[in-house]
């Protein structure tokens, strides 16, 4: 407690009187503000503590719907842990709706109150901890846009149980919920009452003219583009004035392809025009878009499909099935439409859509698509000539506010005989009462925004749809389940009805991931494993249209004991590098979804993802084979490393990880390339085990400058580091040489990388390449490409290090970057187990979670004792006398480095995340013992280590949590 309070103590002095004191960052009093582009929202830290504490209390004027829905996942994971709280608010100004205090109720755990306090505008959140209340204040209401998109002031500030300022906060709370009523039916049924009368009037008072003959039409705007459709028109535009006779536009689901289209045509102005779809049920909304933007005589547009044969329509909307029979494409002139667009056009892999393109020559070729990924080998890029008119994926259309927002709920599914649901489960287990029970309390509790649920249910059968539905409608749901059985009238009908308020949901398995436009739809329900993340972004897509009676969309995805579960975060943030601990990030931090939308997992939920992760081979051939075509497919030529990056696509360092070089990955697929002679290959696998990931700019640098320059001068090569930011002590670049001339490598290695060094250091203080080297380069232009790709790429990804450190914080590193990194002058990783004391520094690595097959002799206790602290142990047989622990417990007054690797546990790989130096705490070393596999007491040594930095709070809530 002392220690906690000194640290209080130094973040007060830091936050009033003087900003260079010394700080733990857990006390510091912070501004919370929303910042779009660092990711930085208010709702990020009130989540924090909320899922940390022992109870709350929040005194709130304004909630909306949207924003208790980013609180619901964490309030349930709260309740199933005992912990509740208090929430304070009122009708002030009537702006809460009725439905959230129905919404409210629905959360067991809180107590609500309301307060008839005149003028109530208070907004103010605290957090009971063991010991210690956080309080953040300020001018964020219970709101998705306070919260996340609003510029807001809100102060977080740390107090302990006696703090004044905690006592004003409580004491002024309770003075005001002693005197407050609590929330009940019977007072939402009032006030629903009052609500609308209040709405009544304000409609009155905004009473507007109605639409006469006489009205002039002027008043009324046109539909004019959106900043994506504006964009992309100018590129068709540039594209034409090139001589392009094609073009591809890739738009996420939502964004306005049609419109888009409509704009282009009337920009384009044909004598004739064919749209062509894969569904019926999509011509007639695409051709009643197409009149509003273009207009002209009802007489001008046409439908091919079913019984309709308009075919002399000027603008004439057709399915794939009637326009490419045979019978049919004979009645037209190749040349009869002079712009011809495909949509959905990523199934233009099939025969039926070839032989479409193949007959007609249009002036111009549109296709538009949401997912343009393939499995196979068809290359949609190469239809449209490579020519990309215009991208936009869910996380910018969300950033541009082209899209309703979403809150996803990833929640646990049933578990039935103590197992959790998997893809093996039988039919009768799906539909078992227990389980409709189950998906009812979580459907309901998550709920939807608008007045009535008009709902979507994905199911994992047909079976498991249709008698789902016959059991939801027993229960006093009014459902129908489609499915591909069903004719194209049936599920017109079936939509019509559900816009109509008619149905509440519509249960299915897959035919509604994509054609289908039901803007009204304001709740998304997965009941099946996820196979695709492009199919997962289709069926989520389905409501994410905007739509007048909806503030957003909310989506609840039942996740059961699936092994592809670790496409959900892949899909949701658009991830494709495969490297698990990017996938671990975004389920750690999902700040990276735009605007007011937010994704949420309860806990169950997310260690099942976890595990998914750790137990998913996402680096095998099949999946990088597929990746690397769909980019070669894309650029039209062999991707270099460096486009990886530039196309989001998979992380670099997997082929080094997998196949010791992209080169080798490129032999692997047996793609035609040159070879390369026995030390060129050798050189390729060095720099890329040791060079691409860019853990050390130094060497990158190094390299750059000799590919420019013959010789570098030791004063040219610090001035370059310097430039760049690069620490220059004369350790560090005795460190790169020594990689680079290969003497830092073990004898193994040395063998795998050749003992011919890269780069020399002359005499004379020079730096040049070996004459190897500078050989291969000047005569292999294809071994010379390579290293420039490796060096260029491995510049880009050394962006995210800091240069000036010698180890950034919270990167993951191996026992051998250490060694490195540290500046030790051998790789003595293998003999470095959980620590070692060399050149003043001395690497602690801890494995968090040991798994069940570890000896009792190195399984230690090991534990973060908070934030801040970690109780660590020495290897076993050493005692207080032992000076290696000696060493240790005197690391400051020896002035040695303690720096300290933690990994969750070994599914991470031989990765740790660096979390700074630590000091060791002197009084809390103890000599102790444990029980060796033998049953016999061995001694070890427990000590804490004080770190210099508090962990931040998802990496340490990710590496405690079991």
């Amino acid at each position: 407690m002392e220690d906690s309070i000194q640290h209080l103590n130094n973040s007060l002095s830091w936050a009033f009187i003087n900003q260079e004191q010394e700080s733990l960052d857990k006390y510091k009093p912070k501004l919370l503000v929303n910042n779009i582009e660092t990711s930085n929202y208010v709702l990020t830290p009130l989540l924090e503590e909320l899922d940390h504490c022992r109870s709350f209390i929040f005194s709130v004027a304004f909630i909306t719907e949207s924003g208790l829905a980013t609180l619901k996942s964490h309030l349930a994971d709260l309740k199933m842990r005992g912990i509740t709280g208090k929430i304070l608010t009122s009708n002030y100004l009537n702006f809460n709706q009725p439905k959230i205090y129905k919404e409210l109720l629905k959360i067991t755990n809180i107590e609500v109150r309301l307060t008839d306090l005149s003028g109530f505008h208070a907004k103010g959140y605290v957090f009971q901890h063991e010991g210690y209340s956080t309080i953040i204040m300020g001018s964020s209401n219970l709101t998705a846009a306070a919260l996340k998109s609003n510029y807001e002031w809100n102060v977080k500030l740390t107090s302990f149980k006696y703090g004044g300022l905690l006592e004003q906060f409580q004491s002024e709370f309770e003075k005001i919920w002693d005197k407050a009523i609590p929330l009940t039916e019977k007072w939402i049924d009032a006030y629903q009452i009052l609500y609308e009368e209040v709405q009544k009037a304000d409609r009155m008072a905004r009473r507007v003219l109605p639409l006469t003959p006489e009205t002039p039409k002027s008043v009324f705007s046109s539909i004019m583009p959106n900043k994506m459709q504006k964009n992309a028109l100018r590129n068709l535009q540039d594209l034409r004035r090139s001589g392009e006779h094609k073009g591809l536009v890739i738009s996420a689901t939502g964004t306005g392809k049609t419109y888009l289209s409509a704009f282009d045509v009337r920009n384009f102005a044909p004598n004739r025009m064919l749209f062509i779809v894969h569904r019926e049920q999509i011509l007639q909304k695409a051709m009643i878009d197409y009149q509003r933007i273009i207009g002209g005589k009802d007489s001008d547009y046409g439908i091919l499909s079913g019984t309709s044969r308009d075919t002399d329509a000027k603008y004439l909307f057709a399915t794939i099935q009637t326009i490419s029979k045979s019978s049919t494409l004979s009645n037209f002139d190749p040349e009869e439409f002079d712009y011809i667009l495909i949509d959905e056009v990523h199934k233009a892999g099939a025969s039926s859509y070839h032989k479409i393109i193949d007959y007609f020559k249009p002036k111009f070729l549109l296709g538009m698509t949401a997912t343009p990924e393939r499995t196979d080998d068809f290359n949609i890029y190469e239809l449209f000539d490579y020519n990309i008119a215009y991208e936009i994926r869910l996380q910018e259309a969300l950033e541009e506010d082209m899209l309703c927002p979403f809150h996803y709920f990833g929640v646990t599914d049933f578990e039935y005989n103590g197992q959790t649901i998997d893809d093996t489960t039988m039919l009768s287990q799906l539909v078992a009462n227990e389980r409709v029970s189950y998906l009812i309390e979580k459907i309901e509790y998550y709920g939807y925004s608008g007045e009535a649920v008009k709902g979507l249910i994905f199911c994992s059968r047909k079976e498991e749809a249709m008698q789902l539905s016959d059991i939801l409608n027993t229960r006093g749901y009014r459902t129908r389940a489609l499915t591909g059985d069903d004719s194209q009238e049936e599920r017109t009908h079936c939509v019509t009805d559900l816009e109509a308020g008619d149905l509440d949901y519509i249960l299915t398995v897959d035919i509604f991931n994509e054609g289908i436009d039901i803007p009204c739809i304001n709740q998304v329900v997965m009941l099946r494993q996820t196979q695709s993340s492009i199919v997962f972004v289709q069926q989520l897509g389905r409501g994410l249209r905007k739509h007048s009676d909806k503030e957003f969309v909310t989506i609840i995805d039942f996740i059961g004991n699936y092994k592809n579960n670790y496409l959900i975060p892949v899909a949701l943030s658009g991830d494709k590098s495969q490297n698990k601990d990017n996938i671990r990030r975004h389920m750690k931090d999902t700040s990276y979804i735009k605007g007011v939308s937010t994704i949420n997992f309860e806990d169950v939920a997310r260690h099942q993802i976890f595990r998914s992760i750790s137990n998913s081979n996402l680096t095998a051939l099949k999946i990088l084979r597929e990746a690397y075509f769909q980019l070669k497919n894309r650029l039209n030529r062999i991707p270099r490393l460096i486009d990886y990056v530039e196309n989001d696509s998979i992380d670099p360092l997997i082929f080094t990880d997998e196949h010791s070089s992209y080169y080798h990955f490129l032999q692997k697929i047996k793609e035609t390339i040159p070879q390369l002679s026995e030390q060129e290959h050798k050189y390729v696998v060095m720099l890329s085990a040791e060079v691409l990931s860019g853990k050390r700019r130094h060497e990158i640098i190094l390299l750059e400058l000799l590919f420019k320059k013959e010789q570098v001068t030791y004063e040219e090569y610090v001035y370059a580091l310097t430039e760049h930011g690069c620490s220059t002590d004369t350790q560090t670049i005795d460190s790169v040489k020594r990689v680079l001339d290969m003497s830092f490598f073990t004898e193994p290695t040395r063998k795998k990388y050749g003992t011919t060094p890269v780069v020399m250091f002359m005499q004379d203080e020079q730096f040049v390449l070996h004459p190897v080297m500078k050989n291969s380069l000047q005569n292999n232009s294809y071994f010379s490409e390579i290293v420039s790709d490796l060096i260029h790429t491995a510049s880009r990804i050394s962006e995210q290090y800091v240069c000036s450190e010698q180890l950034t914080l919270y990167k993951k590193y191996s026992r051998k970057d250490s060694c490195k990194l540290l500046n030790w002058h051998n790789d003595e990783s293998s003999t470095m187990y959980g620590y070692k004391t060399k050149h003043q520094t001395c690497p602690i690595f801890v494995t968090y979670h040991k798994h069940d097959g570890v000896e009792a002799s190195t399984n230690y206790q090991e534990e973060f004792v908070s934030s801040e602290v970690l109780k660590w142990s020495t290897r076993s047989r050493r005692t207080l006398e032992s000076e290696e622990v000696k060493t240790i417990i005197e690391a400051d007054d020896r002035m040695i480095d303690l720096h300290v690797f933690v990994k969750k546990d070994d599914a991470e790989g031989t990765e740790f995340y660096y979390l700074g130096k630590a000091h060791p705490d002197q009084e809390s070393a103890v000599q102790a013992y444990m029980l060796d596999k033998n049953d016999e007491f061995i001694p070890v040594v427990h000590m804490n280590l004080v770190l210099e930095r508090s962990i931040e709070s998802k990496l340490y809530g990710y590496l405690t949590e079991s």
